[in-house]
């Protein structure tokens, strides 16, 4: 029996080890070509989808860095299908946690900024001091523009892992306060769930596209 609402996000079991955080490697047994002599219809979908993702990708990087693209690729398919089998039953959720996805947040805005600051160093400056701000408000400005650098990957992190949690508690708590015998109840559930996929993989793309629009903001590629 439940005995709190959050218990469903922690990690932790009764096992000596916990098996929980295996979910966020398991997806590579399923997607796998070596397994298959033709393609899947899943891996098929989700070929499709790398692909559009990848011409998006070009257009918003100027058709400049084929690295840059792939590592974003990659990363909206690592959280998209961890998002999705968080929907499964007994299945744990990694991207629920501010440590897996600031994890994956930080390094990337970490290498994106040594980076500018290195080479770009002038451009950085006048980034922090947009076209047209009068001379007194030049001081707060770079204020504003420094803060809201040094907390862009706490905001991606934040977003996504609130968005996980709130639809989580969301079915967990239409579960355990109501009963699912009742047609309404049960109808209420499938669109919840449906609601929920949908949030997963927006939540996926919002991620991908904010780390893209960073890395193209200070002409990395």
């Amino acid at each position: 029996m439940m005995t709190n609402l959050f218990s469903t996000f922690d990690p932790s079991t009764s096992m000596k080890w916990s098996l929980n955080w295996v979910s966020l490697i398991i997806f590579t047994t399923i997607i796998s070509k070596k397994f298959w002599i033709k393609n899947s219809r899943m891996l098929t979908l989700l070929m499709l989808l790398m692909n559009n993702l990848k011409n998006e990708l070009k257009m918003t990087l100027n058709n400049k860095s084929n690295e840059v693209i792939l590592i974003m690729v990659s990363l909206f398919m690592f959280i998209l299908i961890n998002n999705m089998m968080g929907l499964l039953p007994y299945v744990f959720t990694p991207t629920s946690h501010m440590t897996i996805n600031l994890t994956l947040a930080l390094p990337l805005w970490v290498t994106i900024m040594l980076f500018s600051w290195t080479n770009k160093t002038t451009m950085m400056l006048i980034h922090l001091t947009p076209m047209g701000t009068p001379e007194m408000l030049m001081p707060f400005m770079v204020l504003i523009e420094l803060i809201s650098n040094l907390i862009r990957p706490i905001s991606l992190s934040v977003r996504l892992t609130a968005n996980m949690i709130t639809g989580h508690l969301l079915m967990t708590l239409l579960e355990t306060s109501m009963n699912l015998k009742n047609s309404p109840i049960m109808i209420i559930q499938m669109f919840l769930m449906m609601f929920e996929m949908a949030v997963a993989m927006i939540q996926s793309y919002v991620f991908m596209m904010l780390m893209t629009l960073y890395i193209s903001e200070v002409n990395y590629v």
